[in-house]
Parts: C-alpha cells; sequence; structure tokens
C-alpha cells in the first residue's frame, strides 16, 4: 500500500509538476511542500482537498483509503 507521500510525489510527477508548481498552486511555500512529500509535516484540510482537486482525485485516494 502506497503512503500518502509516496501517492503525492506519484501524482506530481503525473501531471509533469515541479514542486515549486504544486506549493505555488497551493499557496505555500516550497519548503513546506516538500515536507508533505516527506512525510515530516502533514497539509491542511484546506491543502489536502486543495491537492486532492489539483490531482483529479479524492482526498481518500489521497490517503489511501481508495485505489480509485
Amino acid at each position: 500500500m502506497e503512503t500518502f507521500q509516496e501517492k503525492l510525489k506519484e501524482m506530481r510527477k503525473i501531471y509533469s509538476l515541479t514542486q515549486r508548481q504544486v506549493a505555488e498552486k497551493l499557496g505555500i511555500s516550497q519548503p513546506s511542500y516538500i515536507r508533505y512529500e516527506n512525510g515530516t509535516s502533514e497539509p491542511t484540510l484546506e491543502n489536502l482537498v486543495k491537492l486532492a482537486d489539483l490531482f483529479d482525485v479524492s482526498t481518500d485516494f489521497l490517503l489511501g483509503r481508495k485505489e480509485y
């Protein structure tokens, strides 16, 4: 089972986005986003929803609760 961090990184690569681009779309700093991918920080609920919208997936998918 993939972790949140792995899914986040995978989706970012599928959409051909840099960490900086994702951070800008979320309205956060690049180091803050990098901490999401490293697993040293978790997004707020608001940013989790923004990530799901950005990657056109459900929050459940990002959190590993569903495979689709």
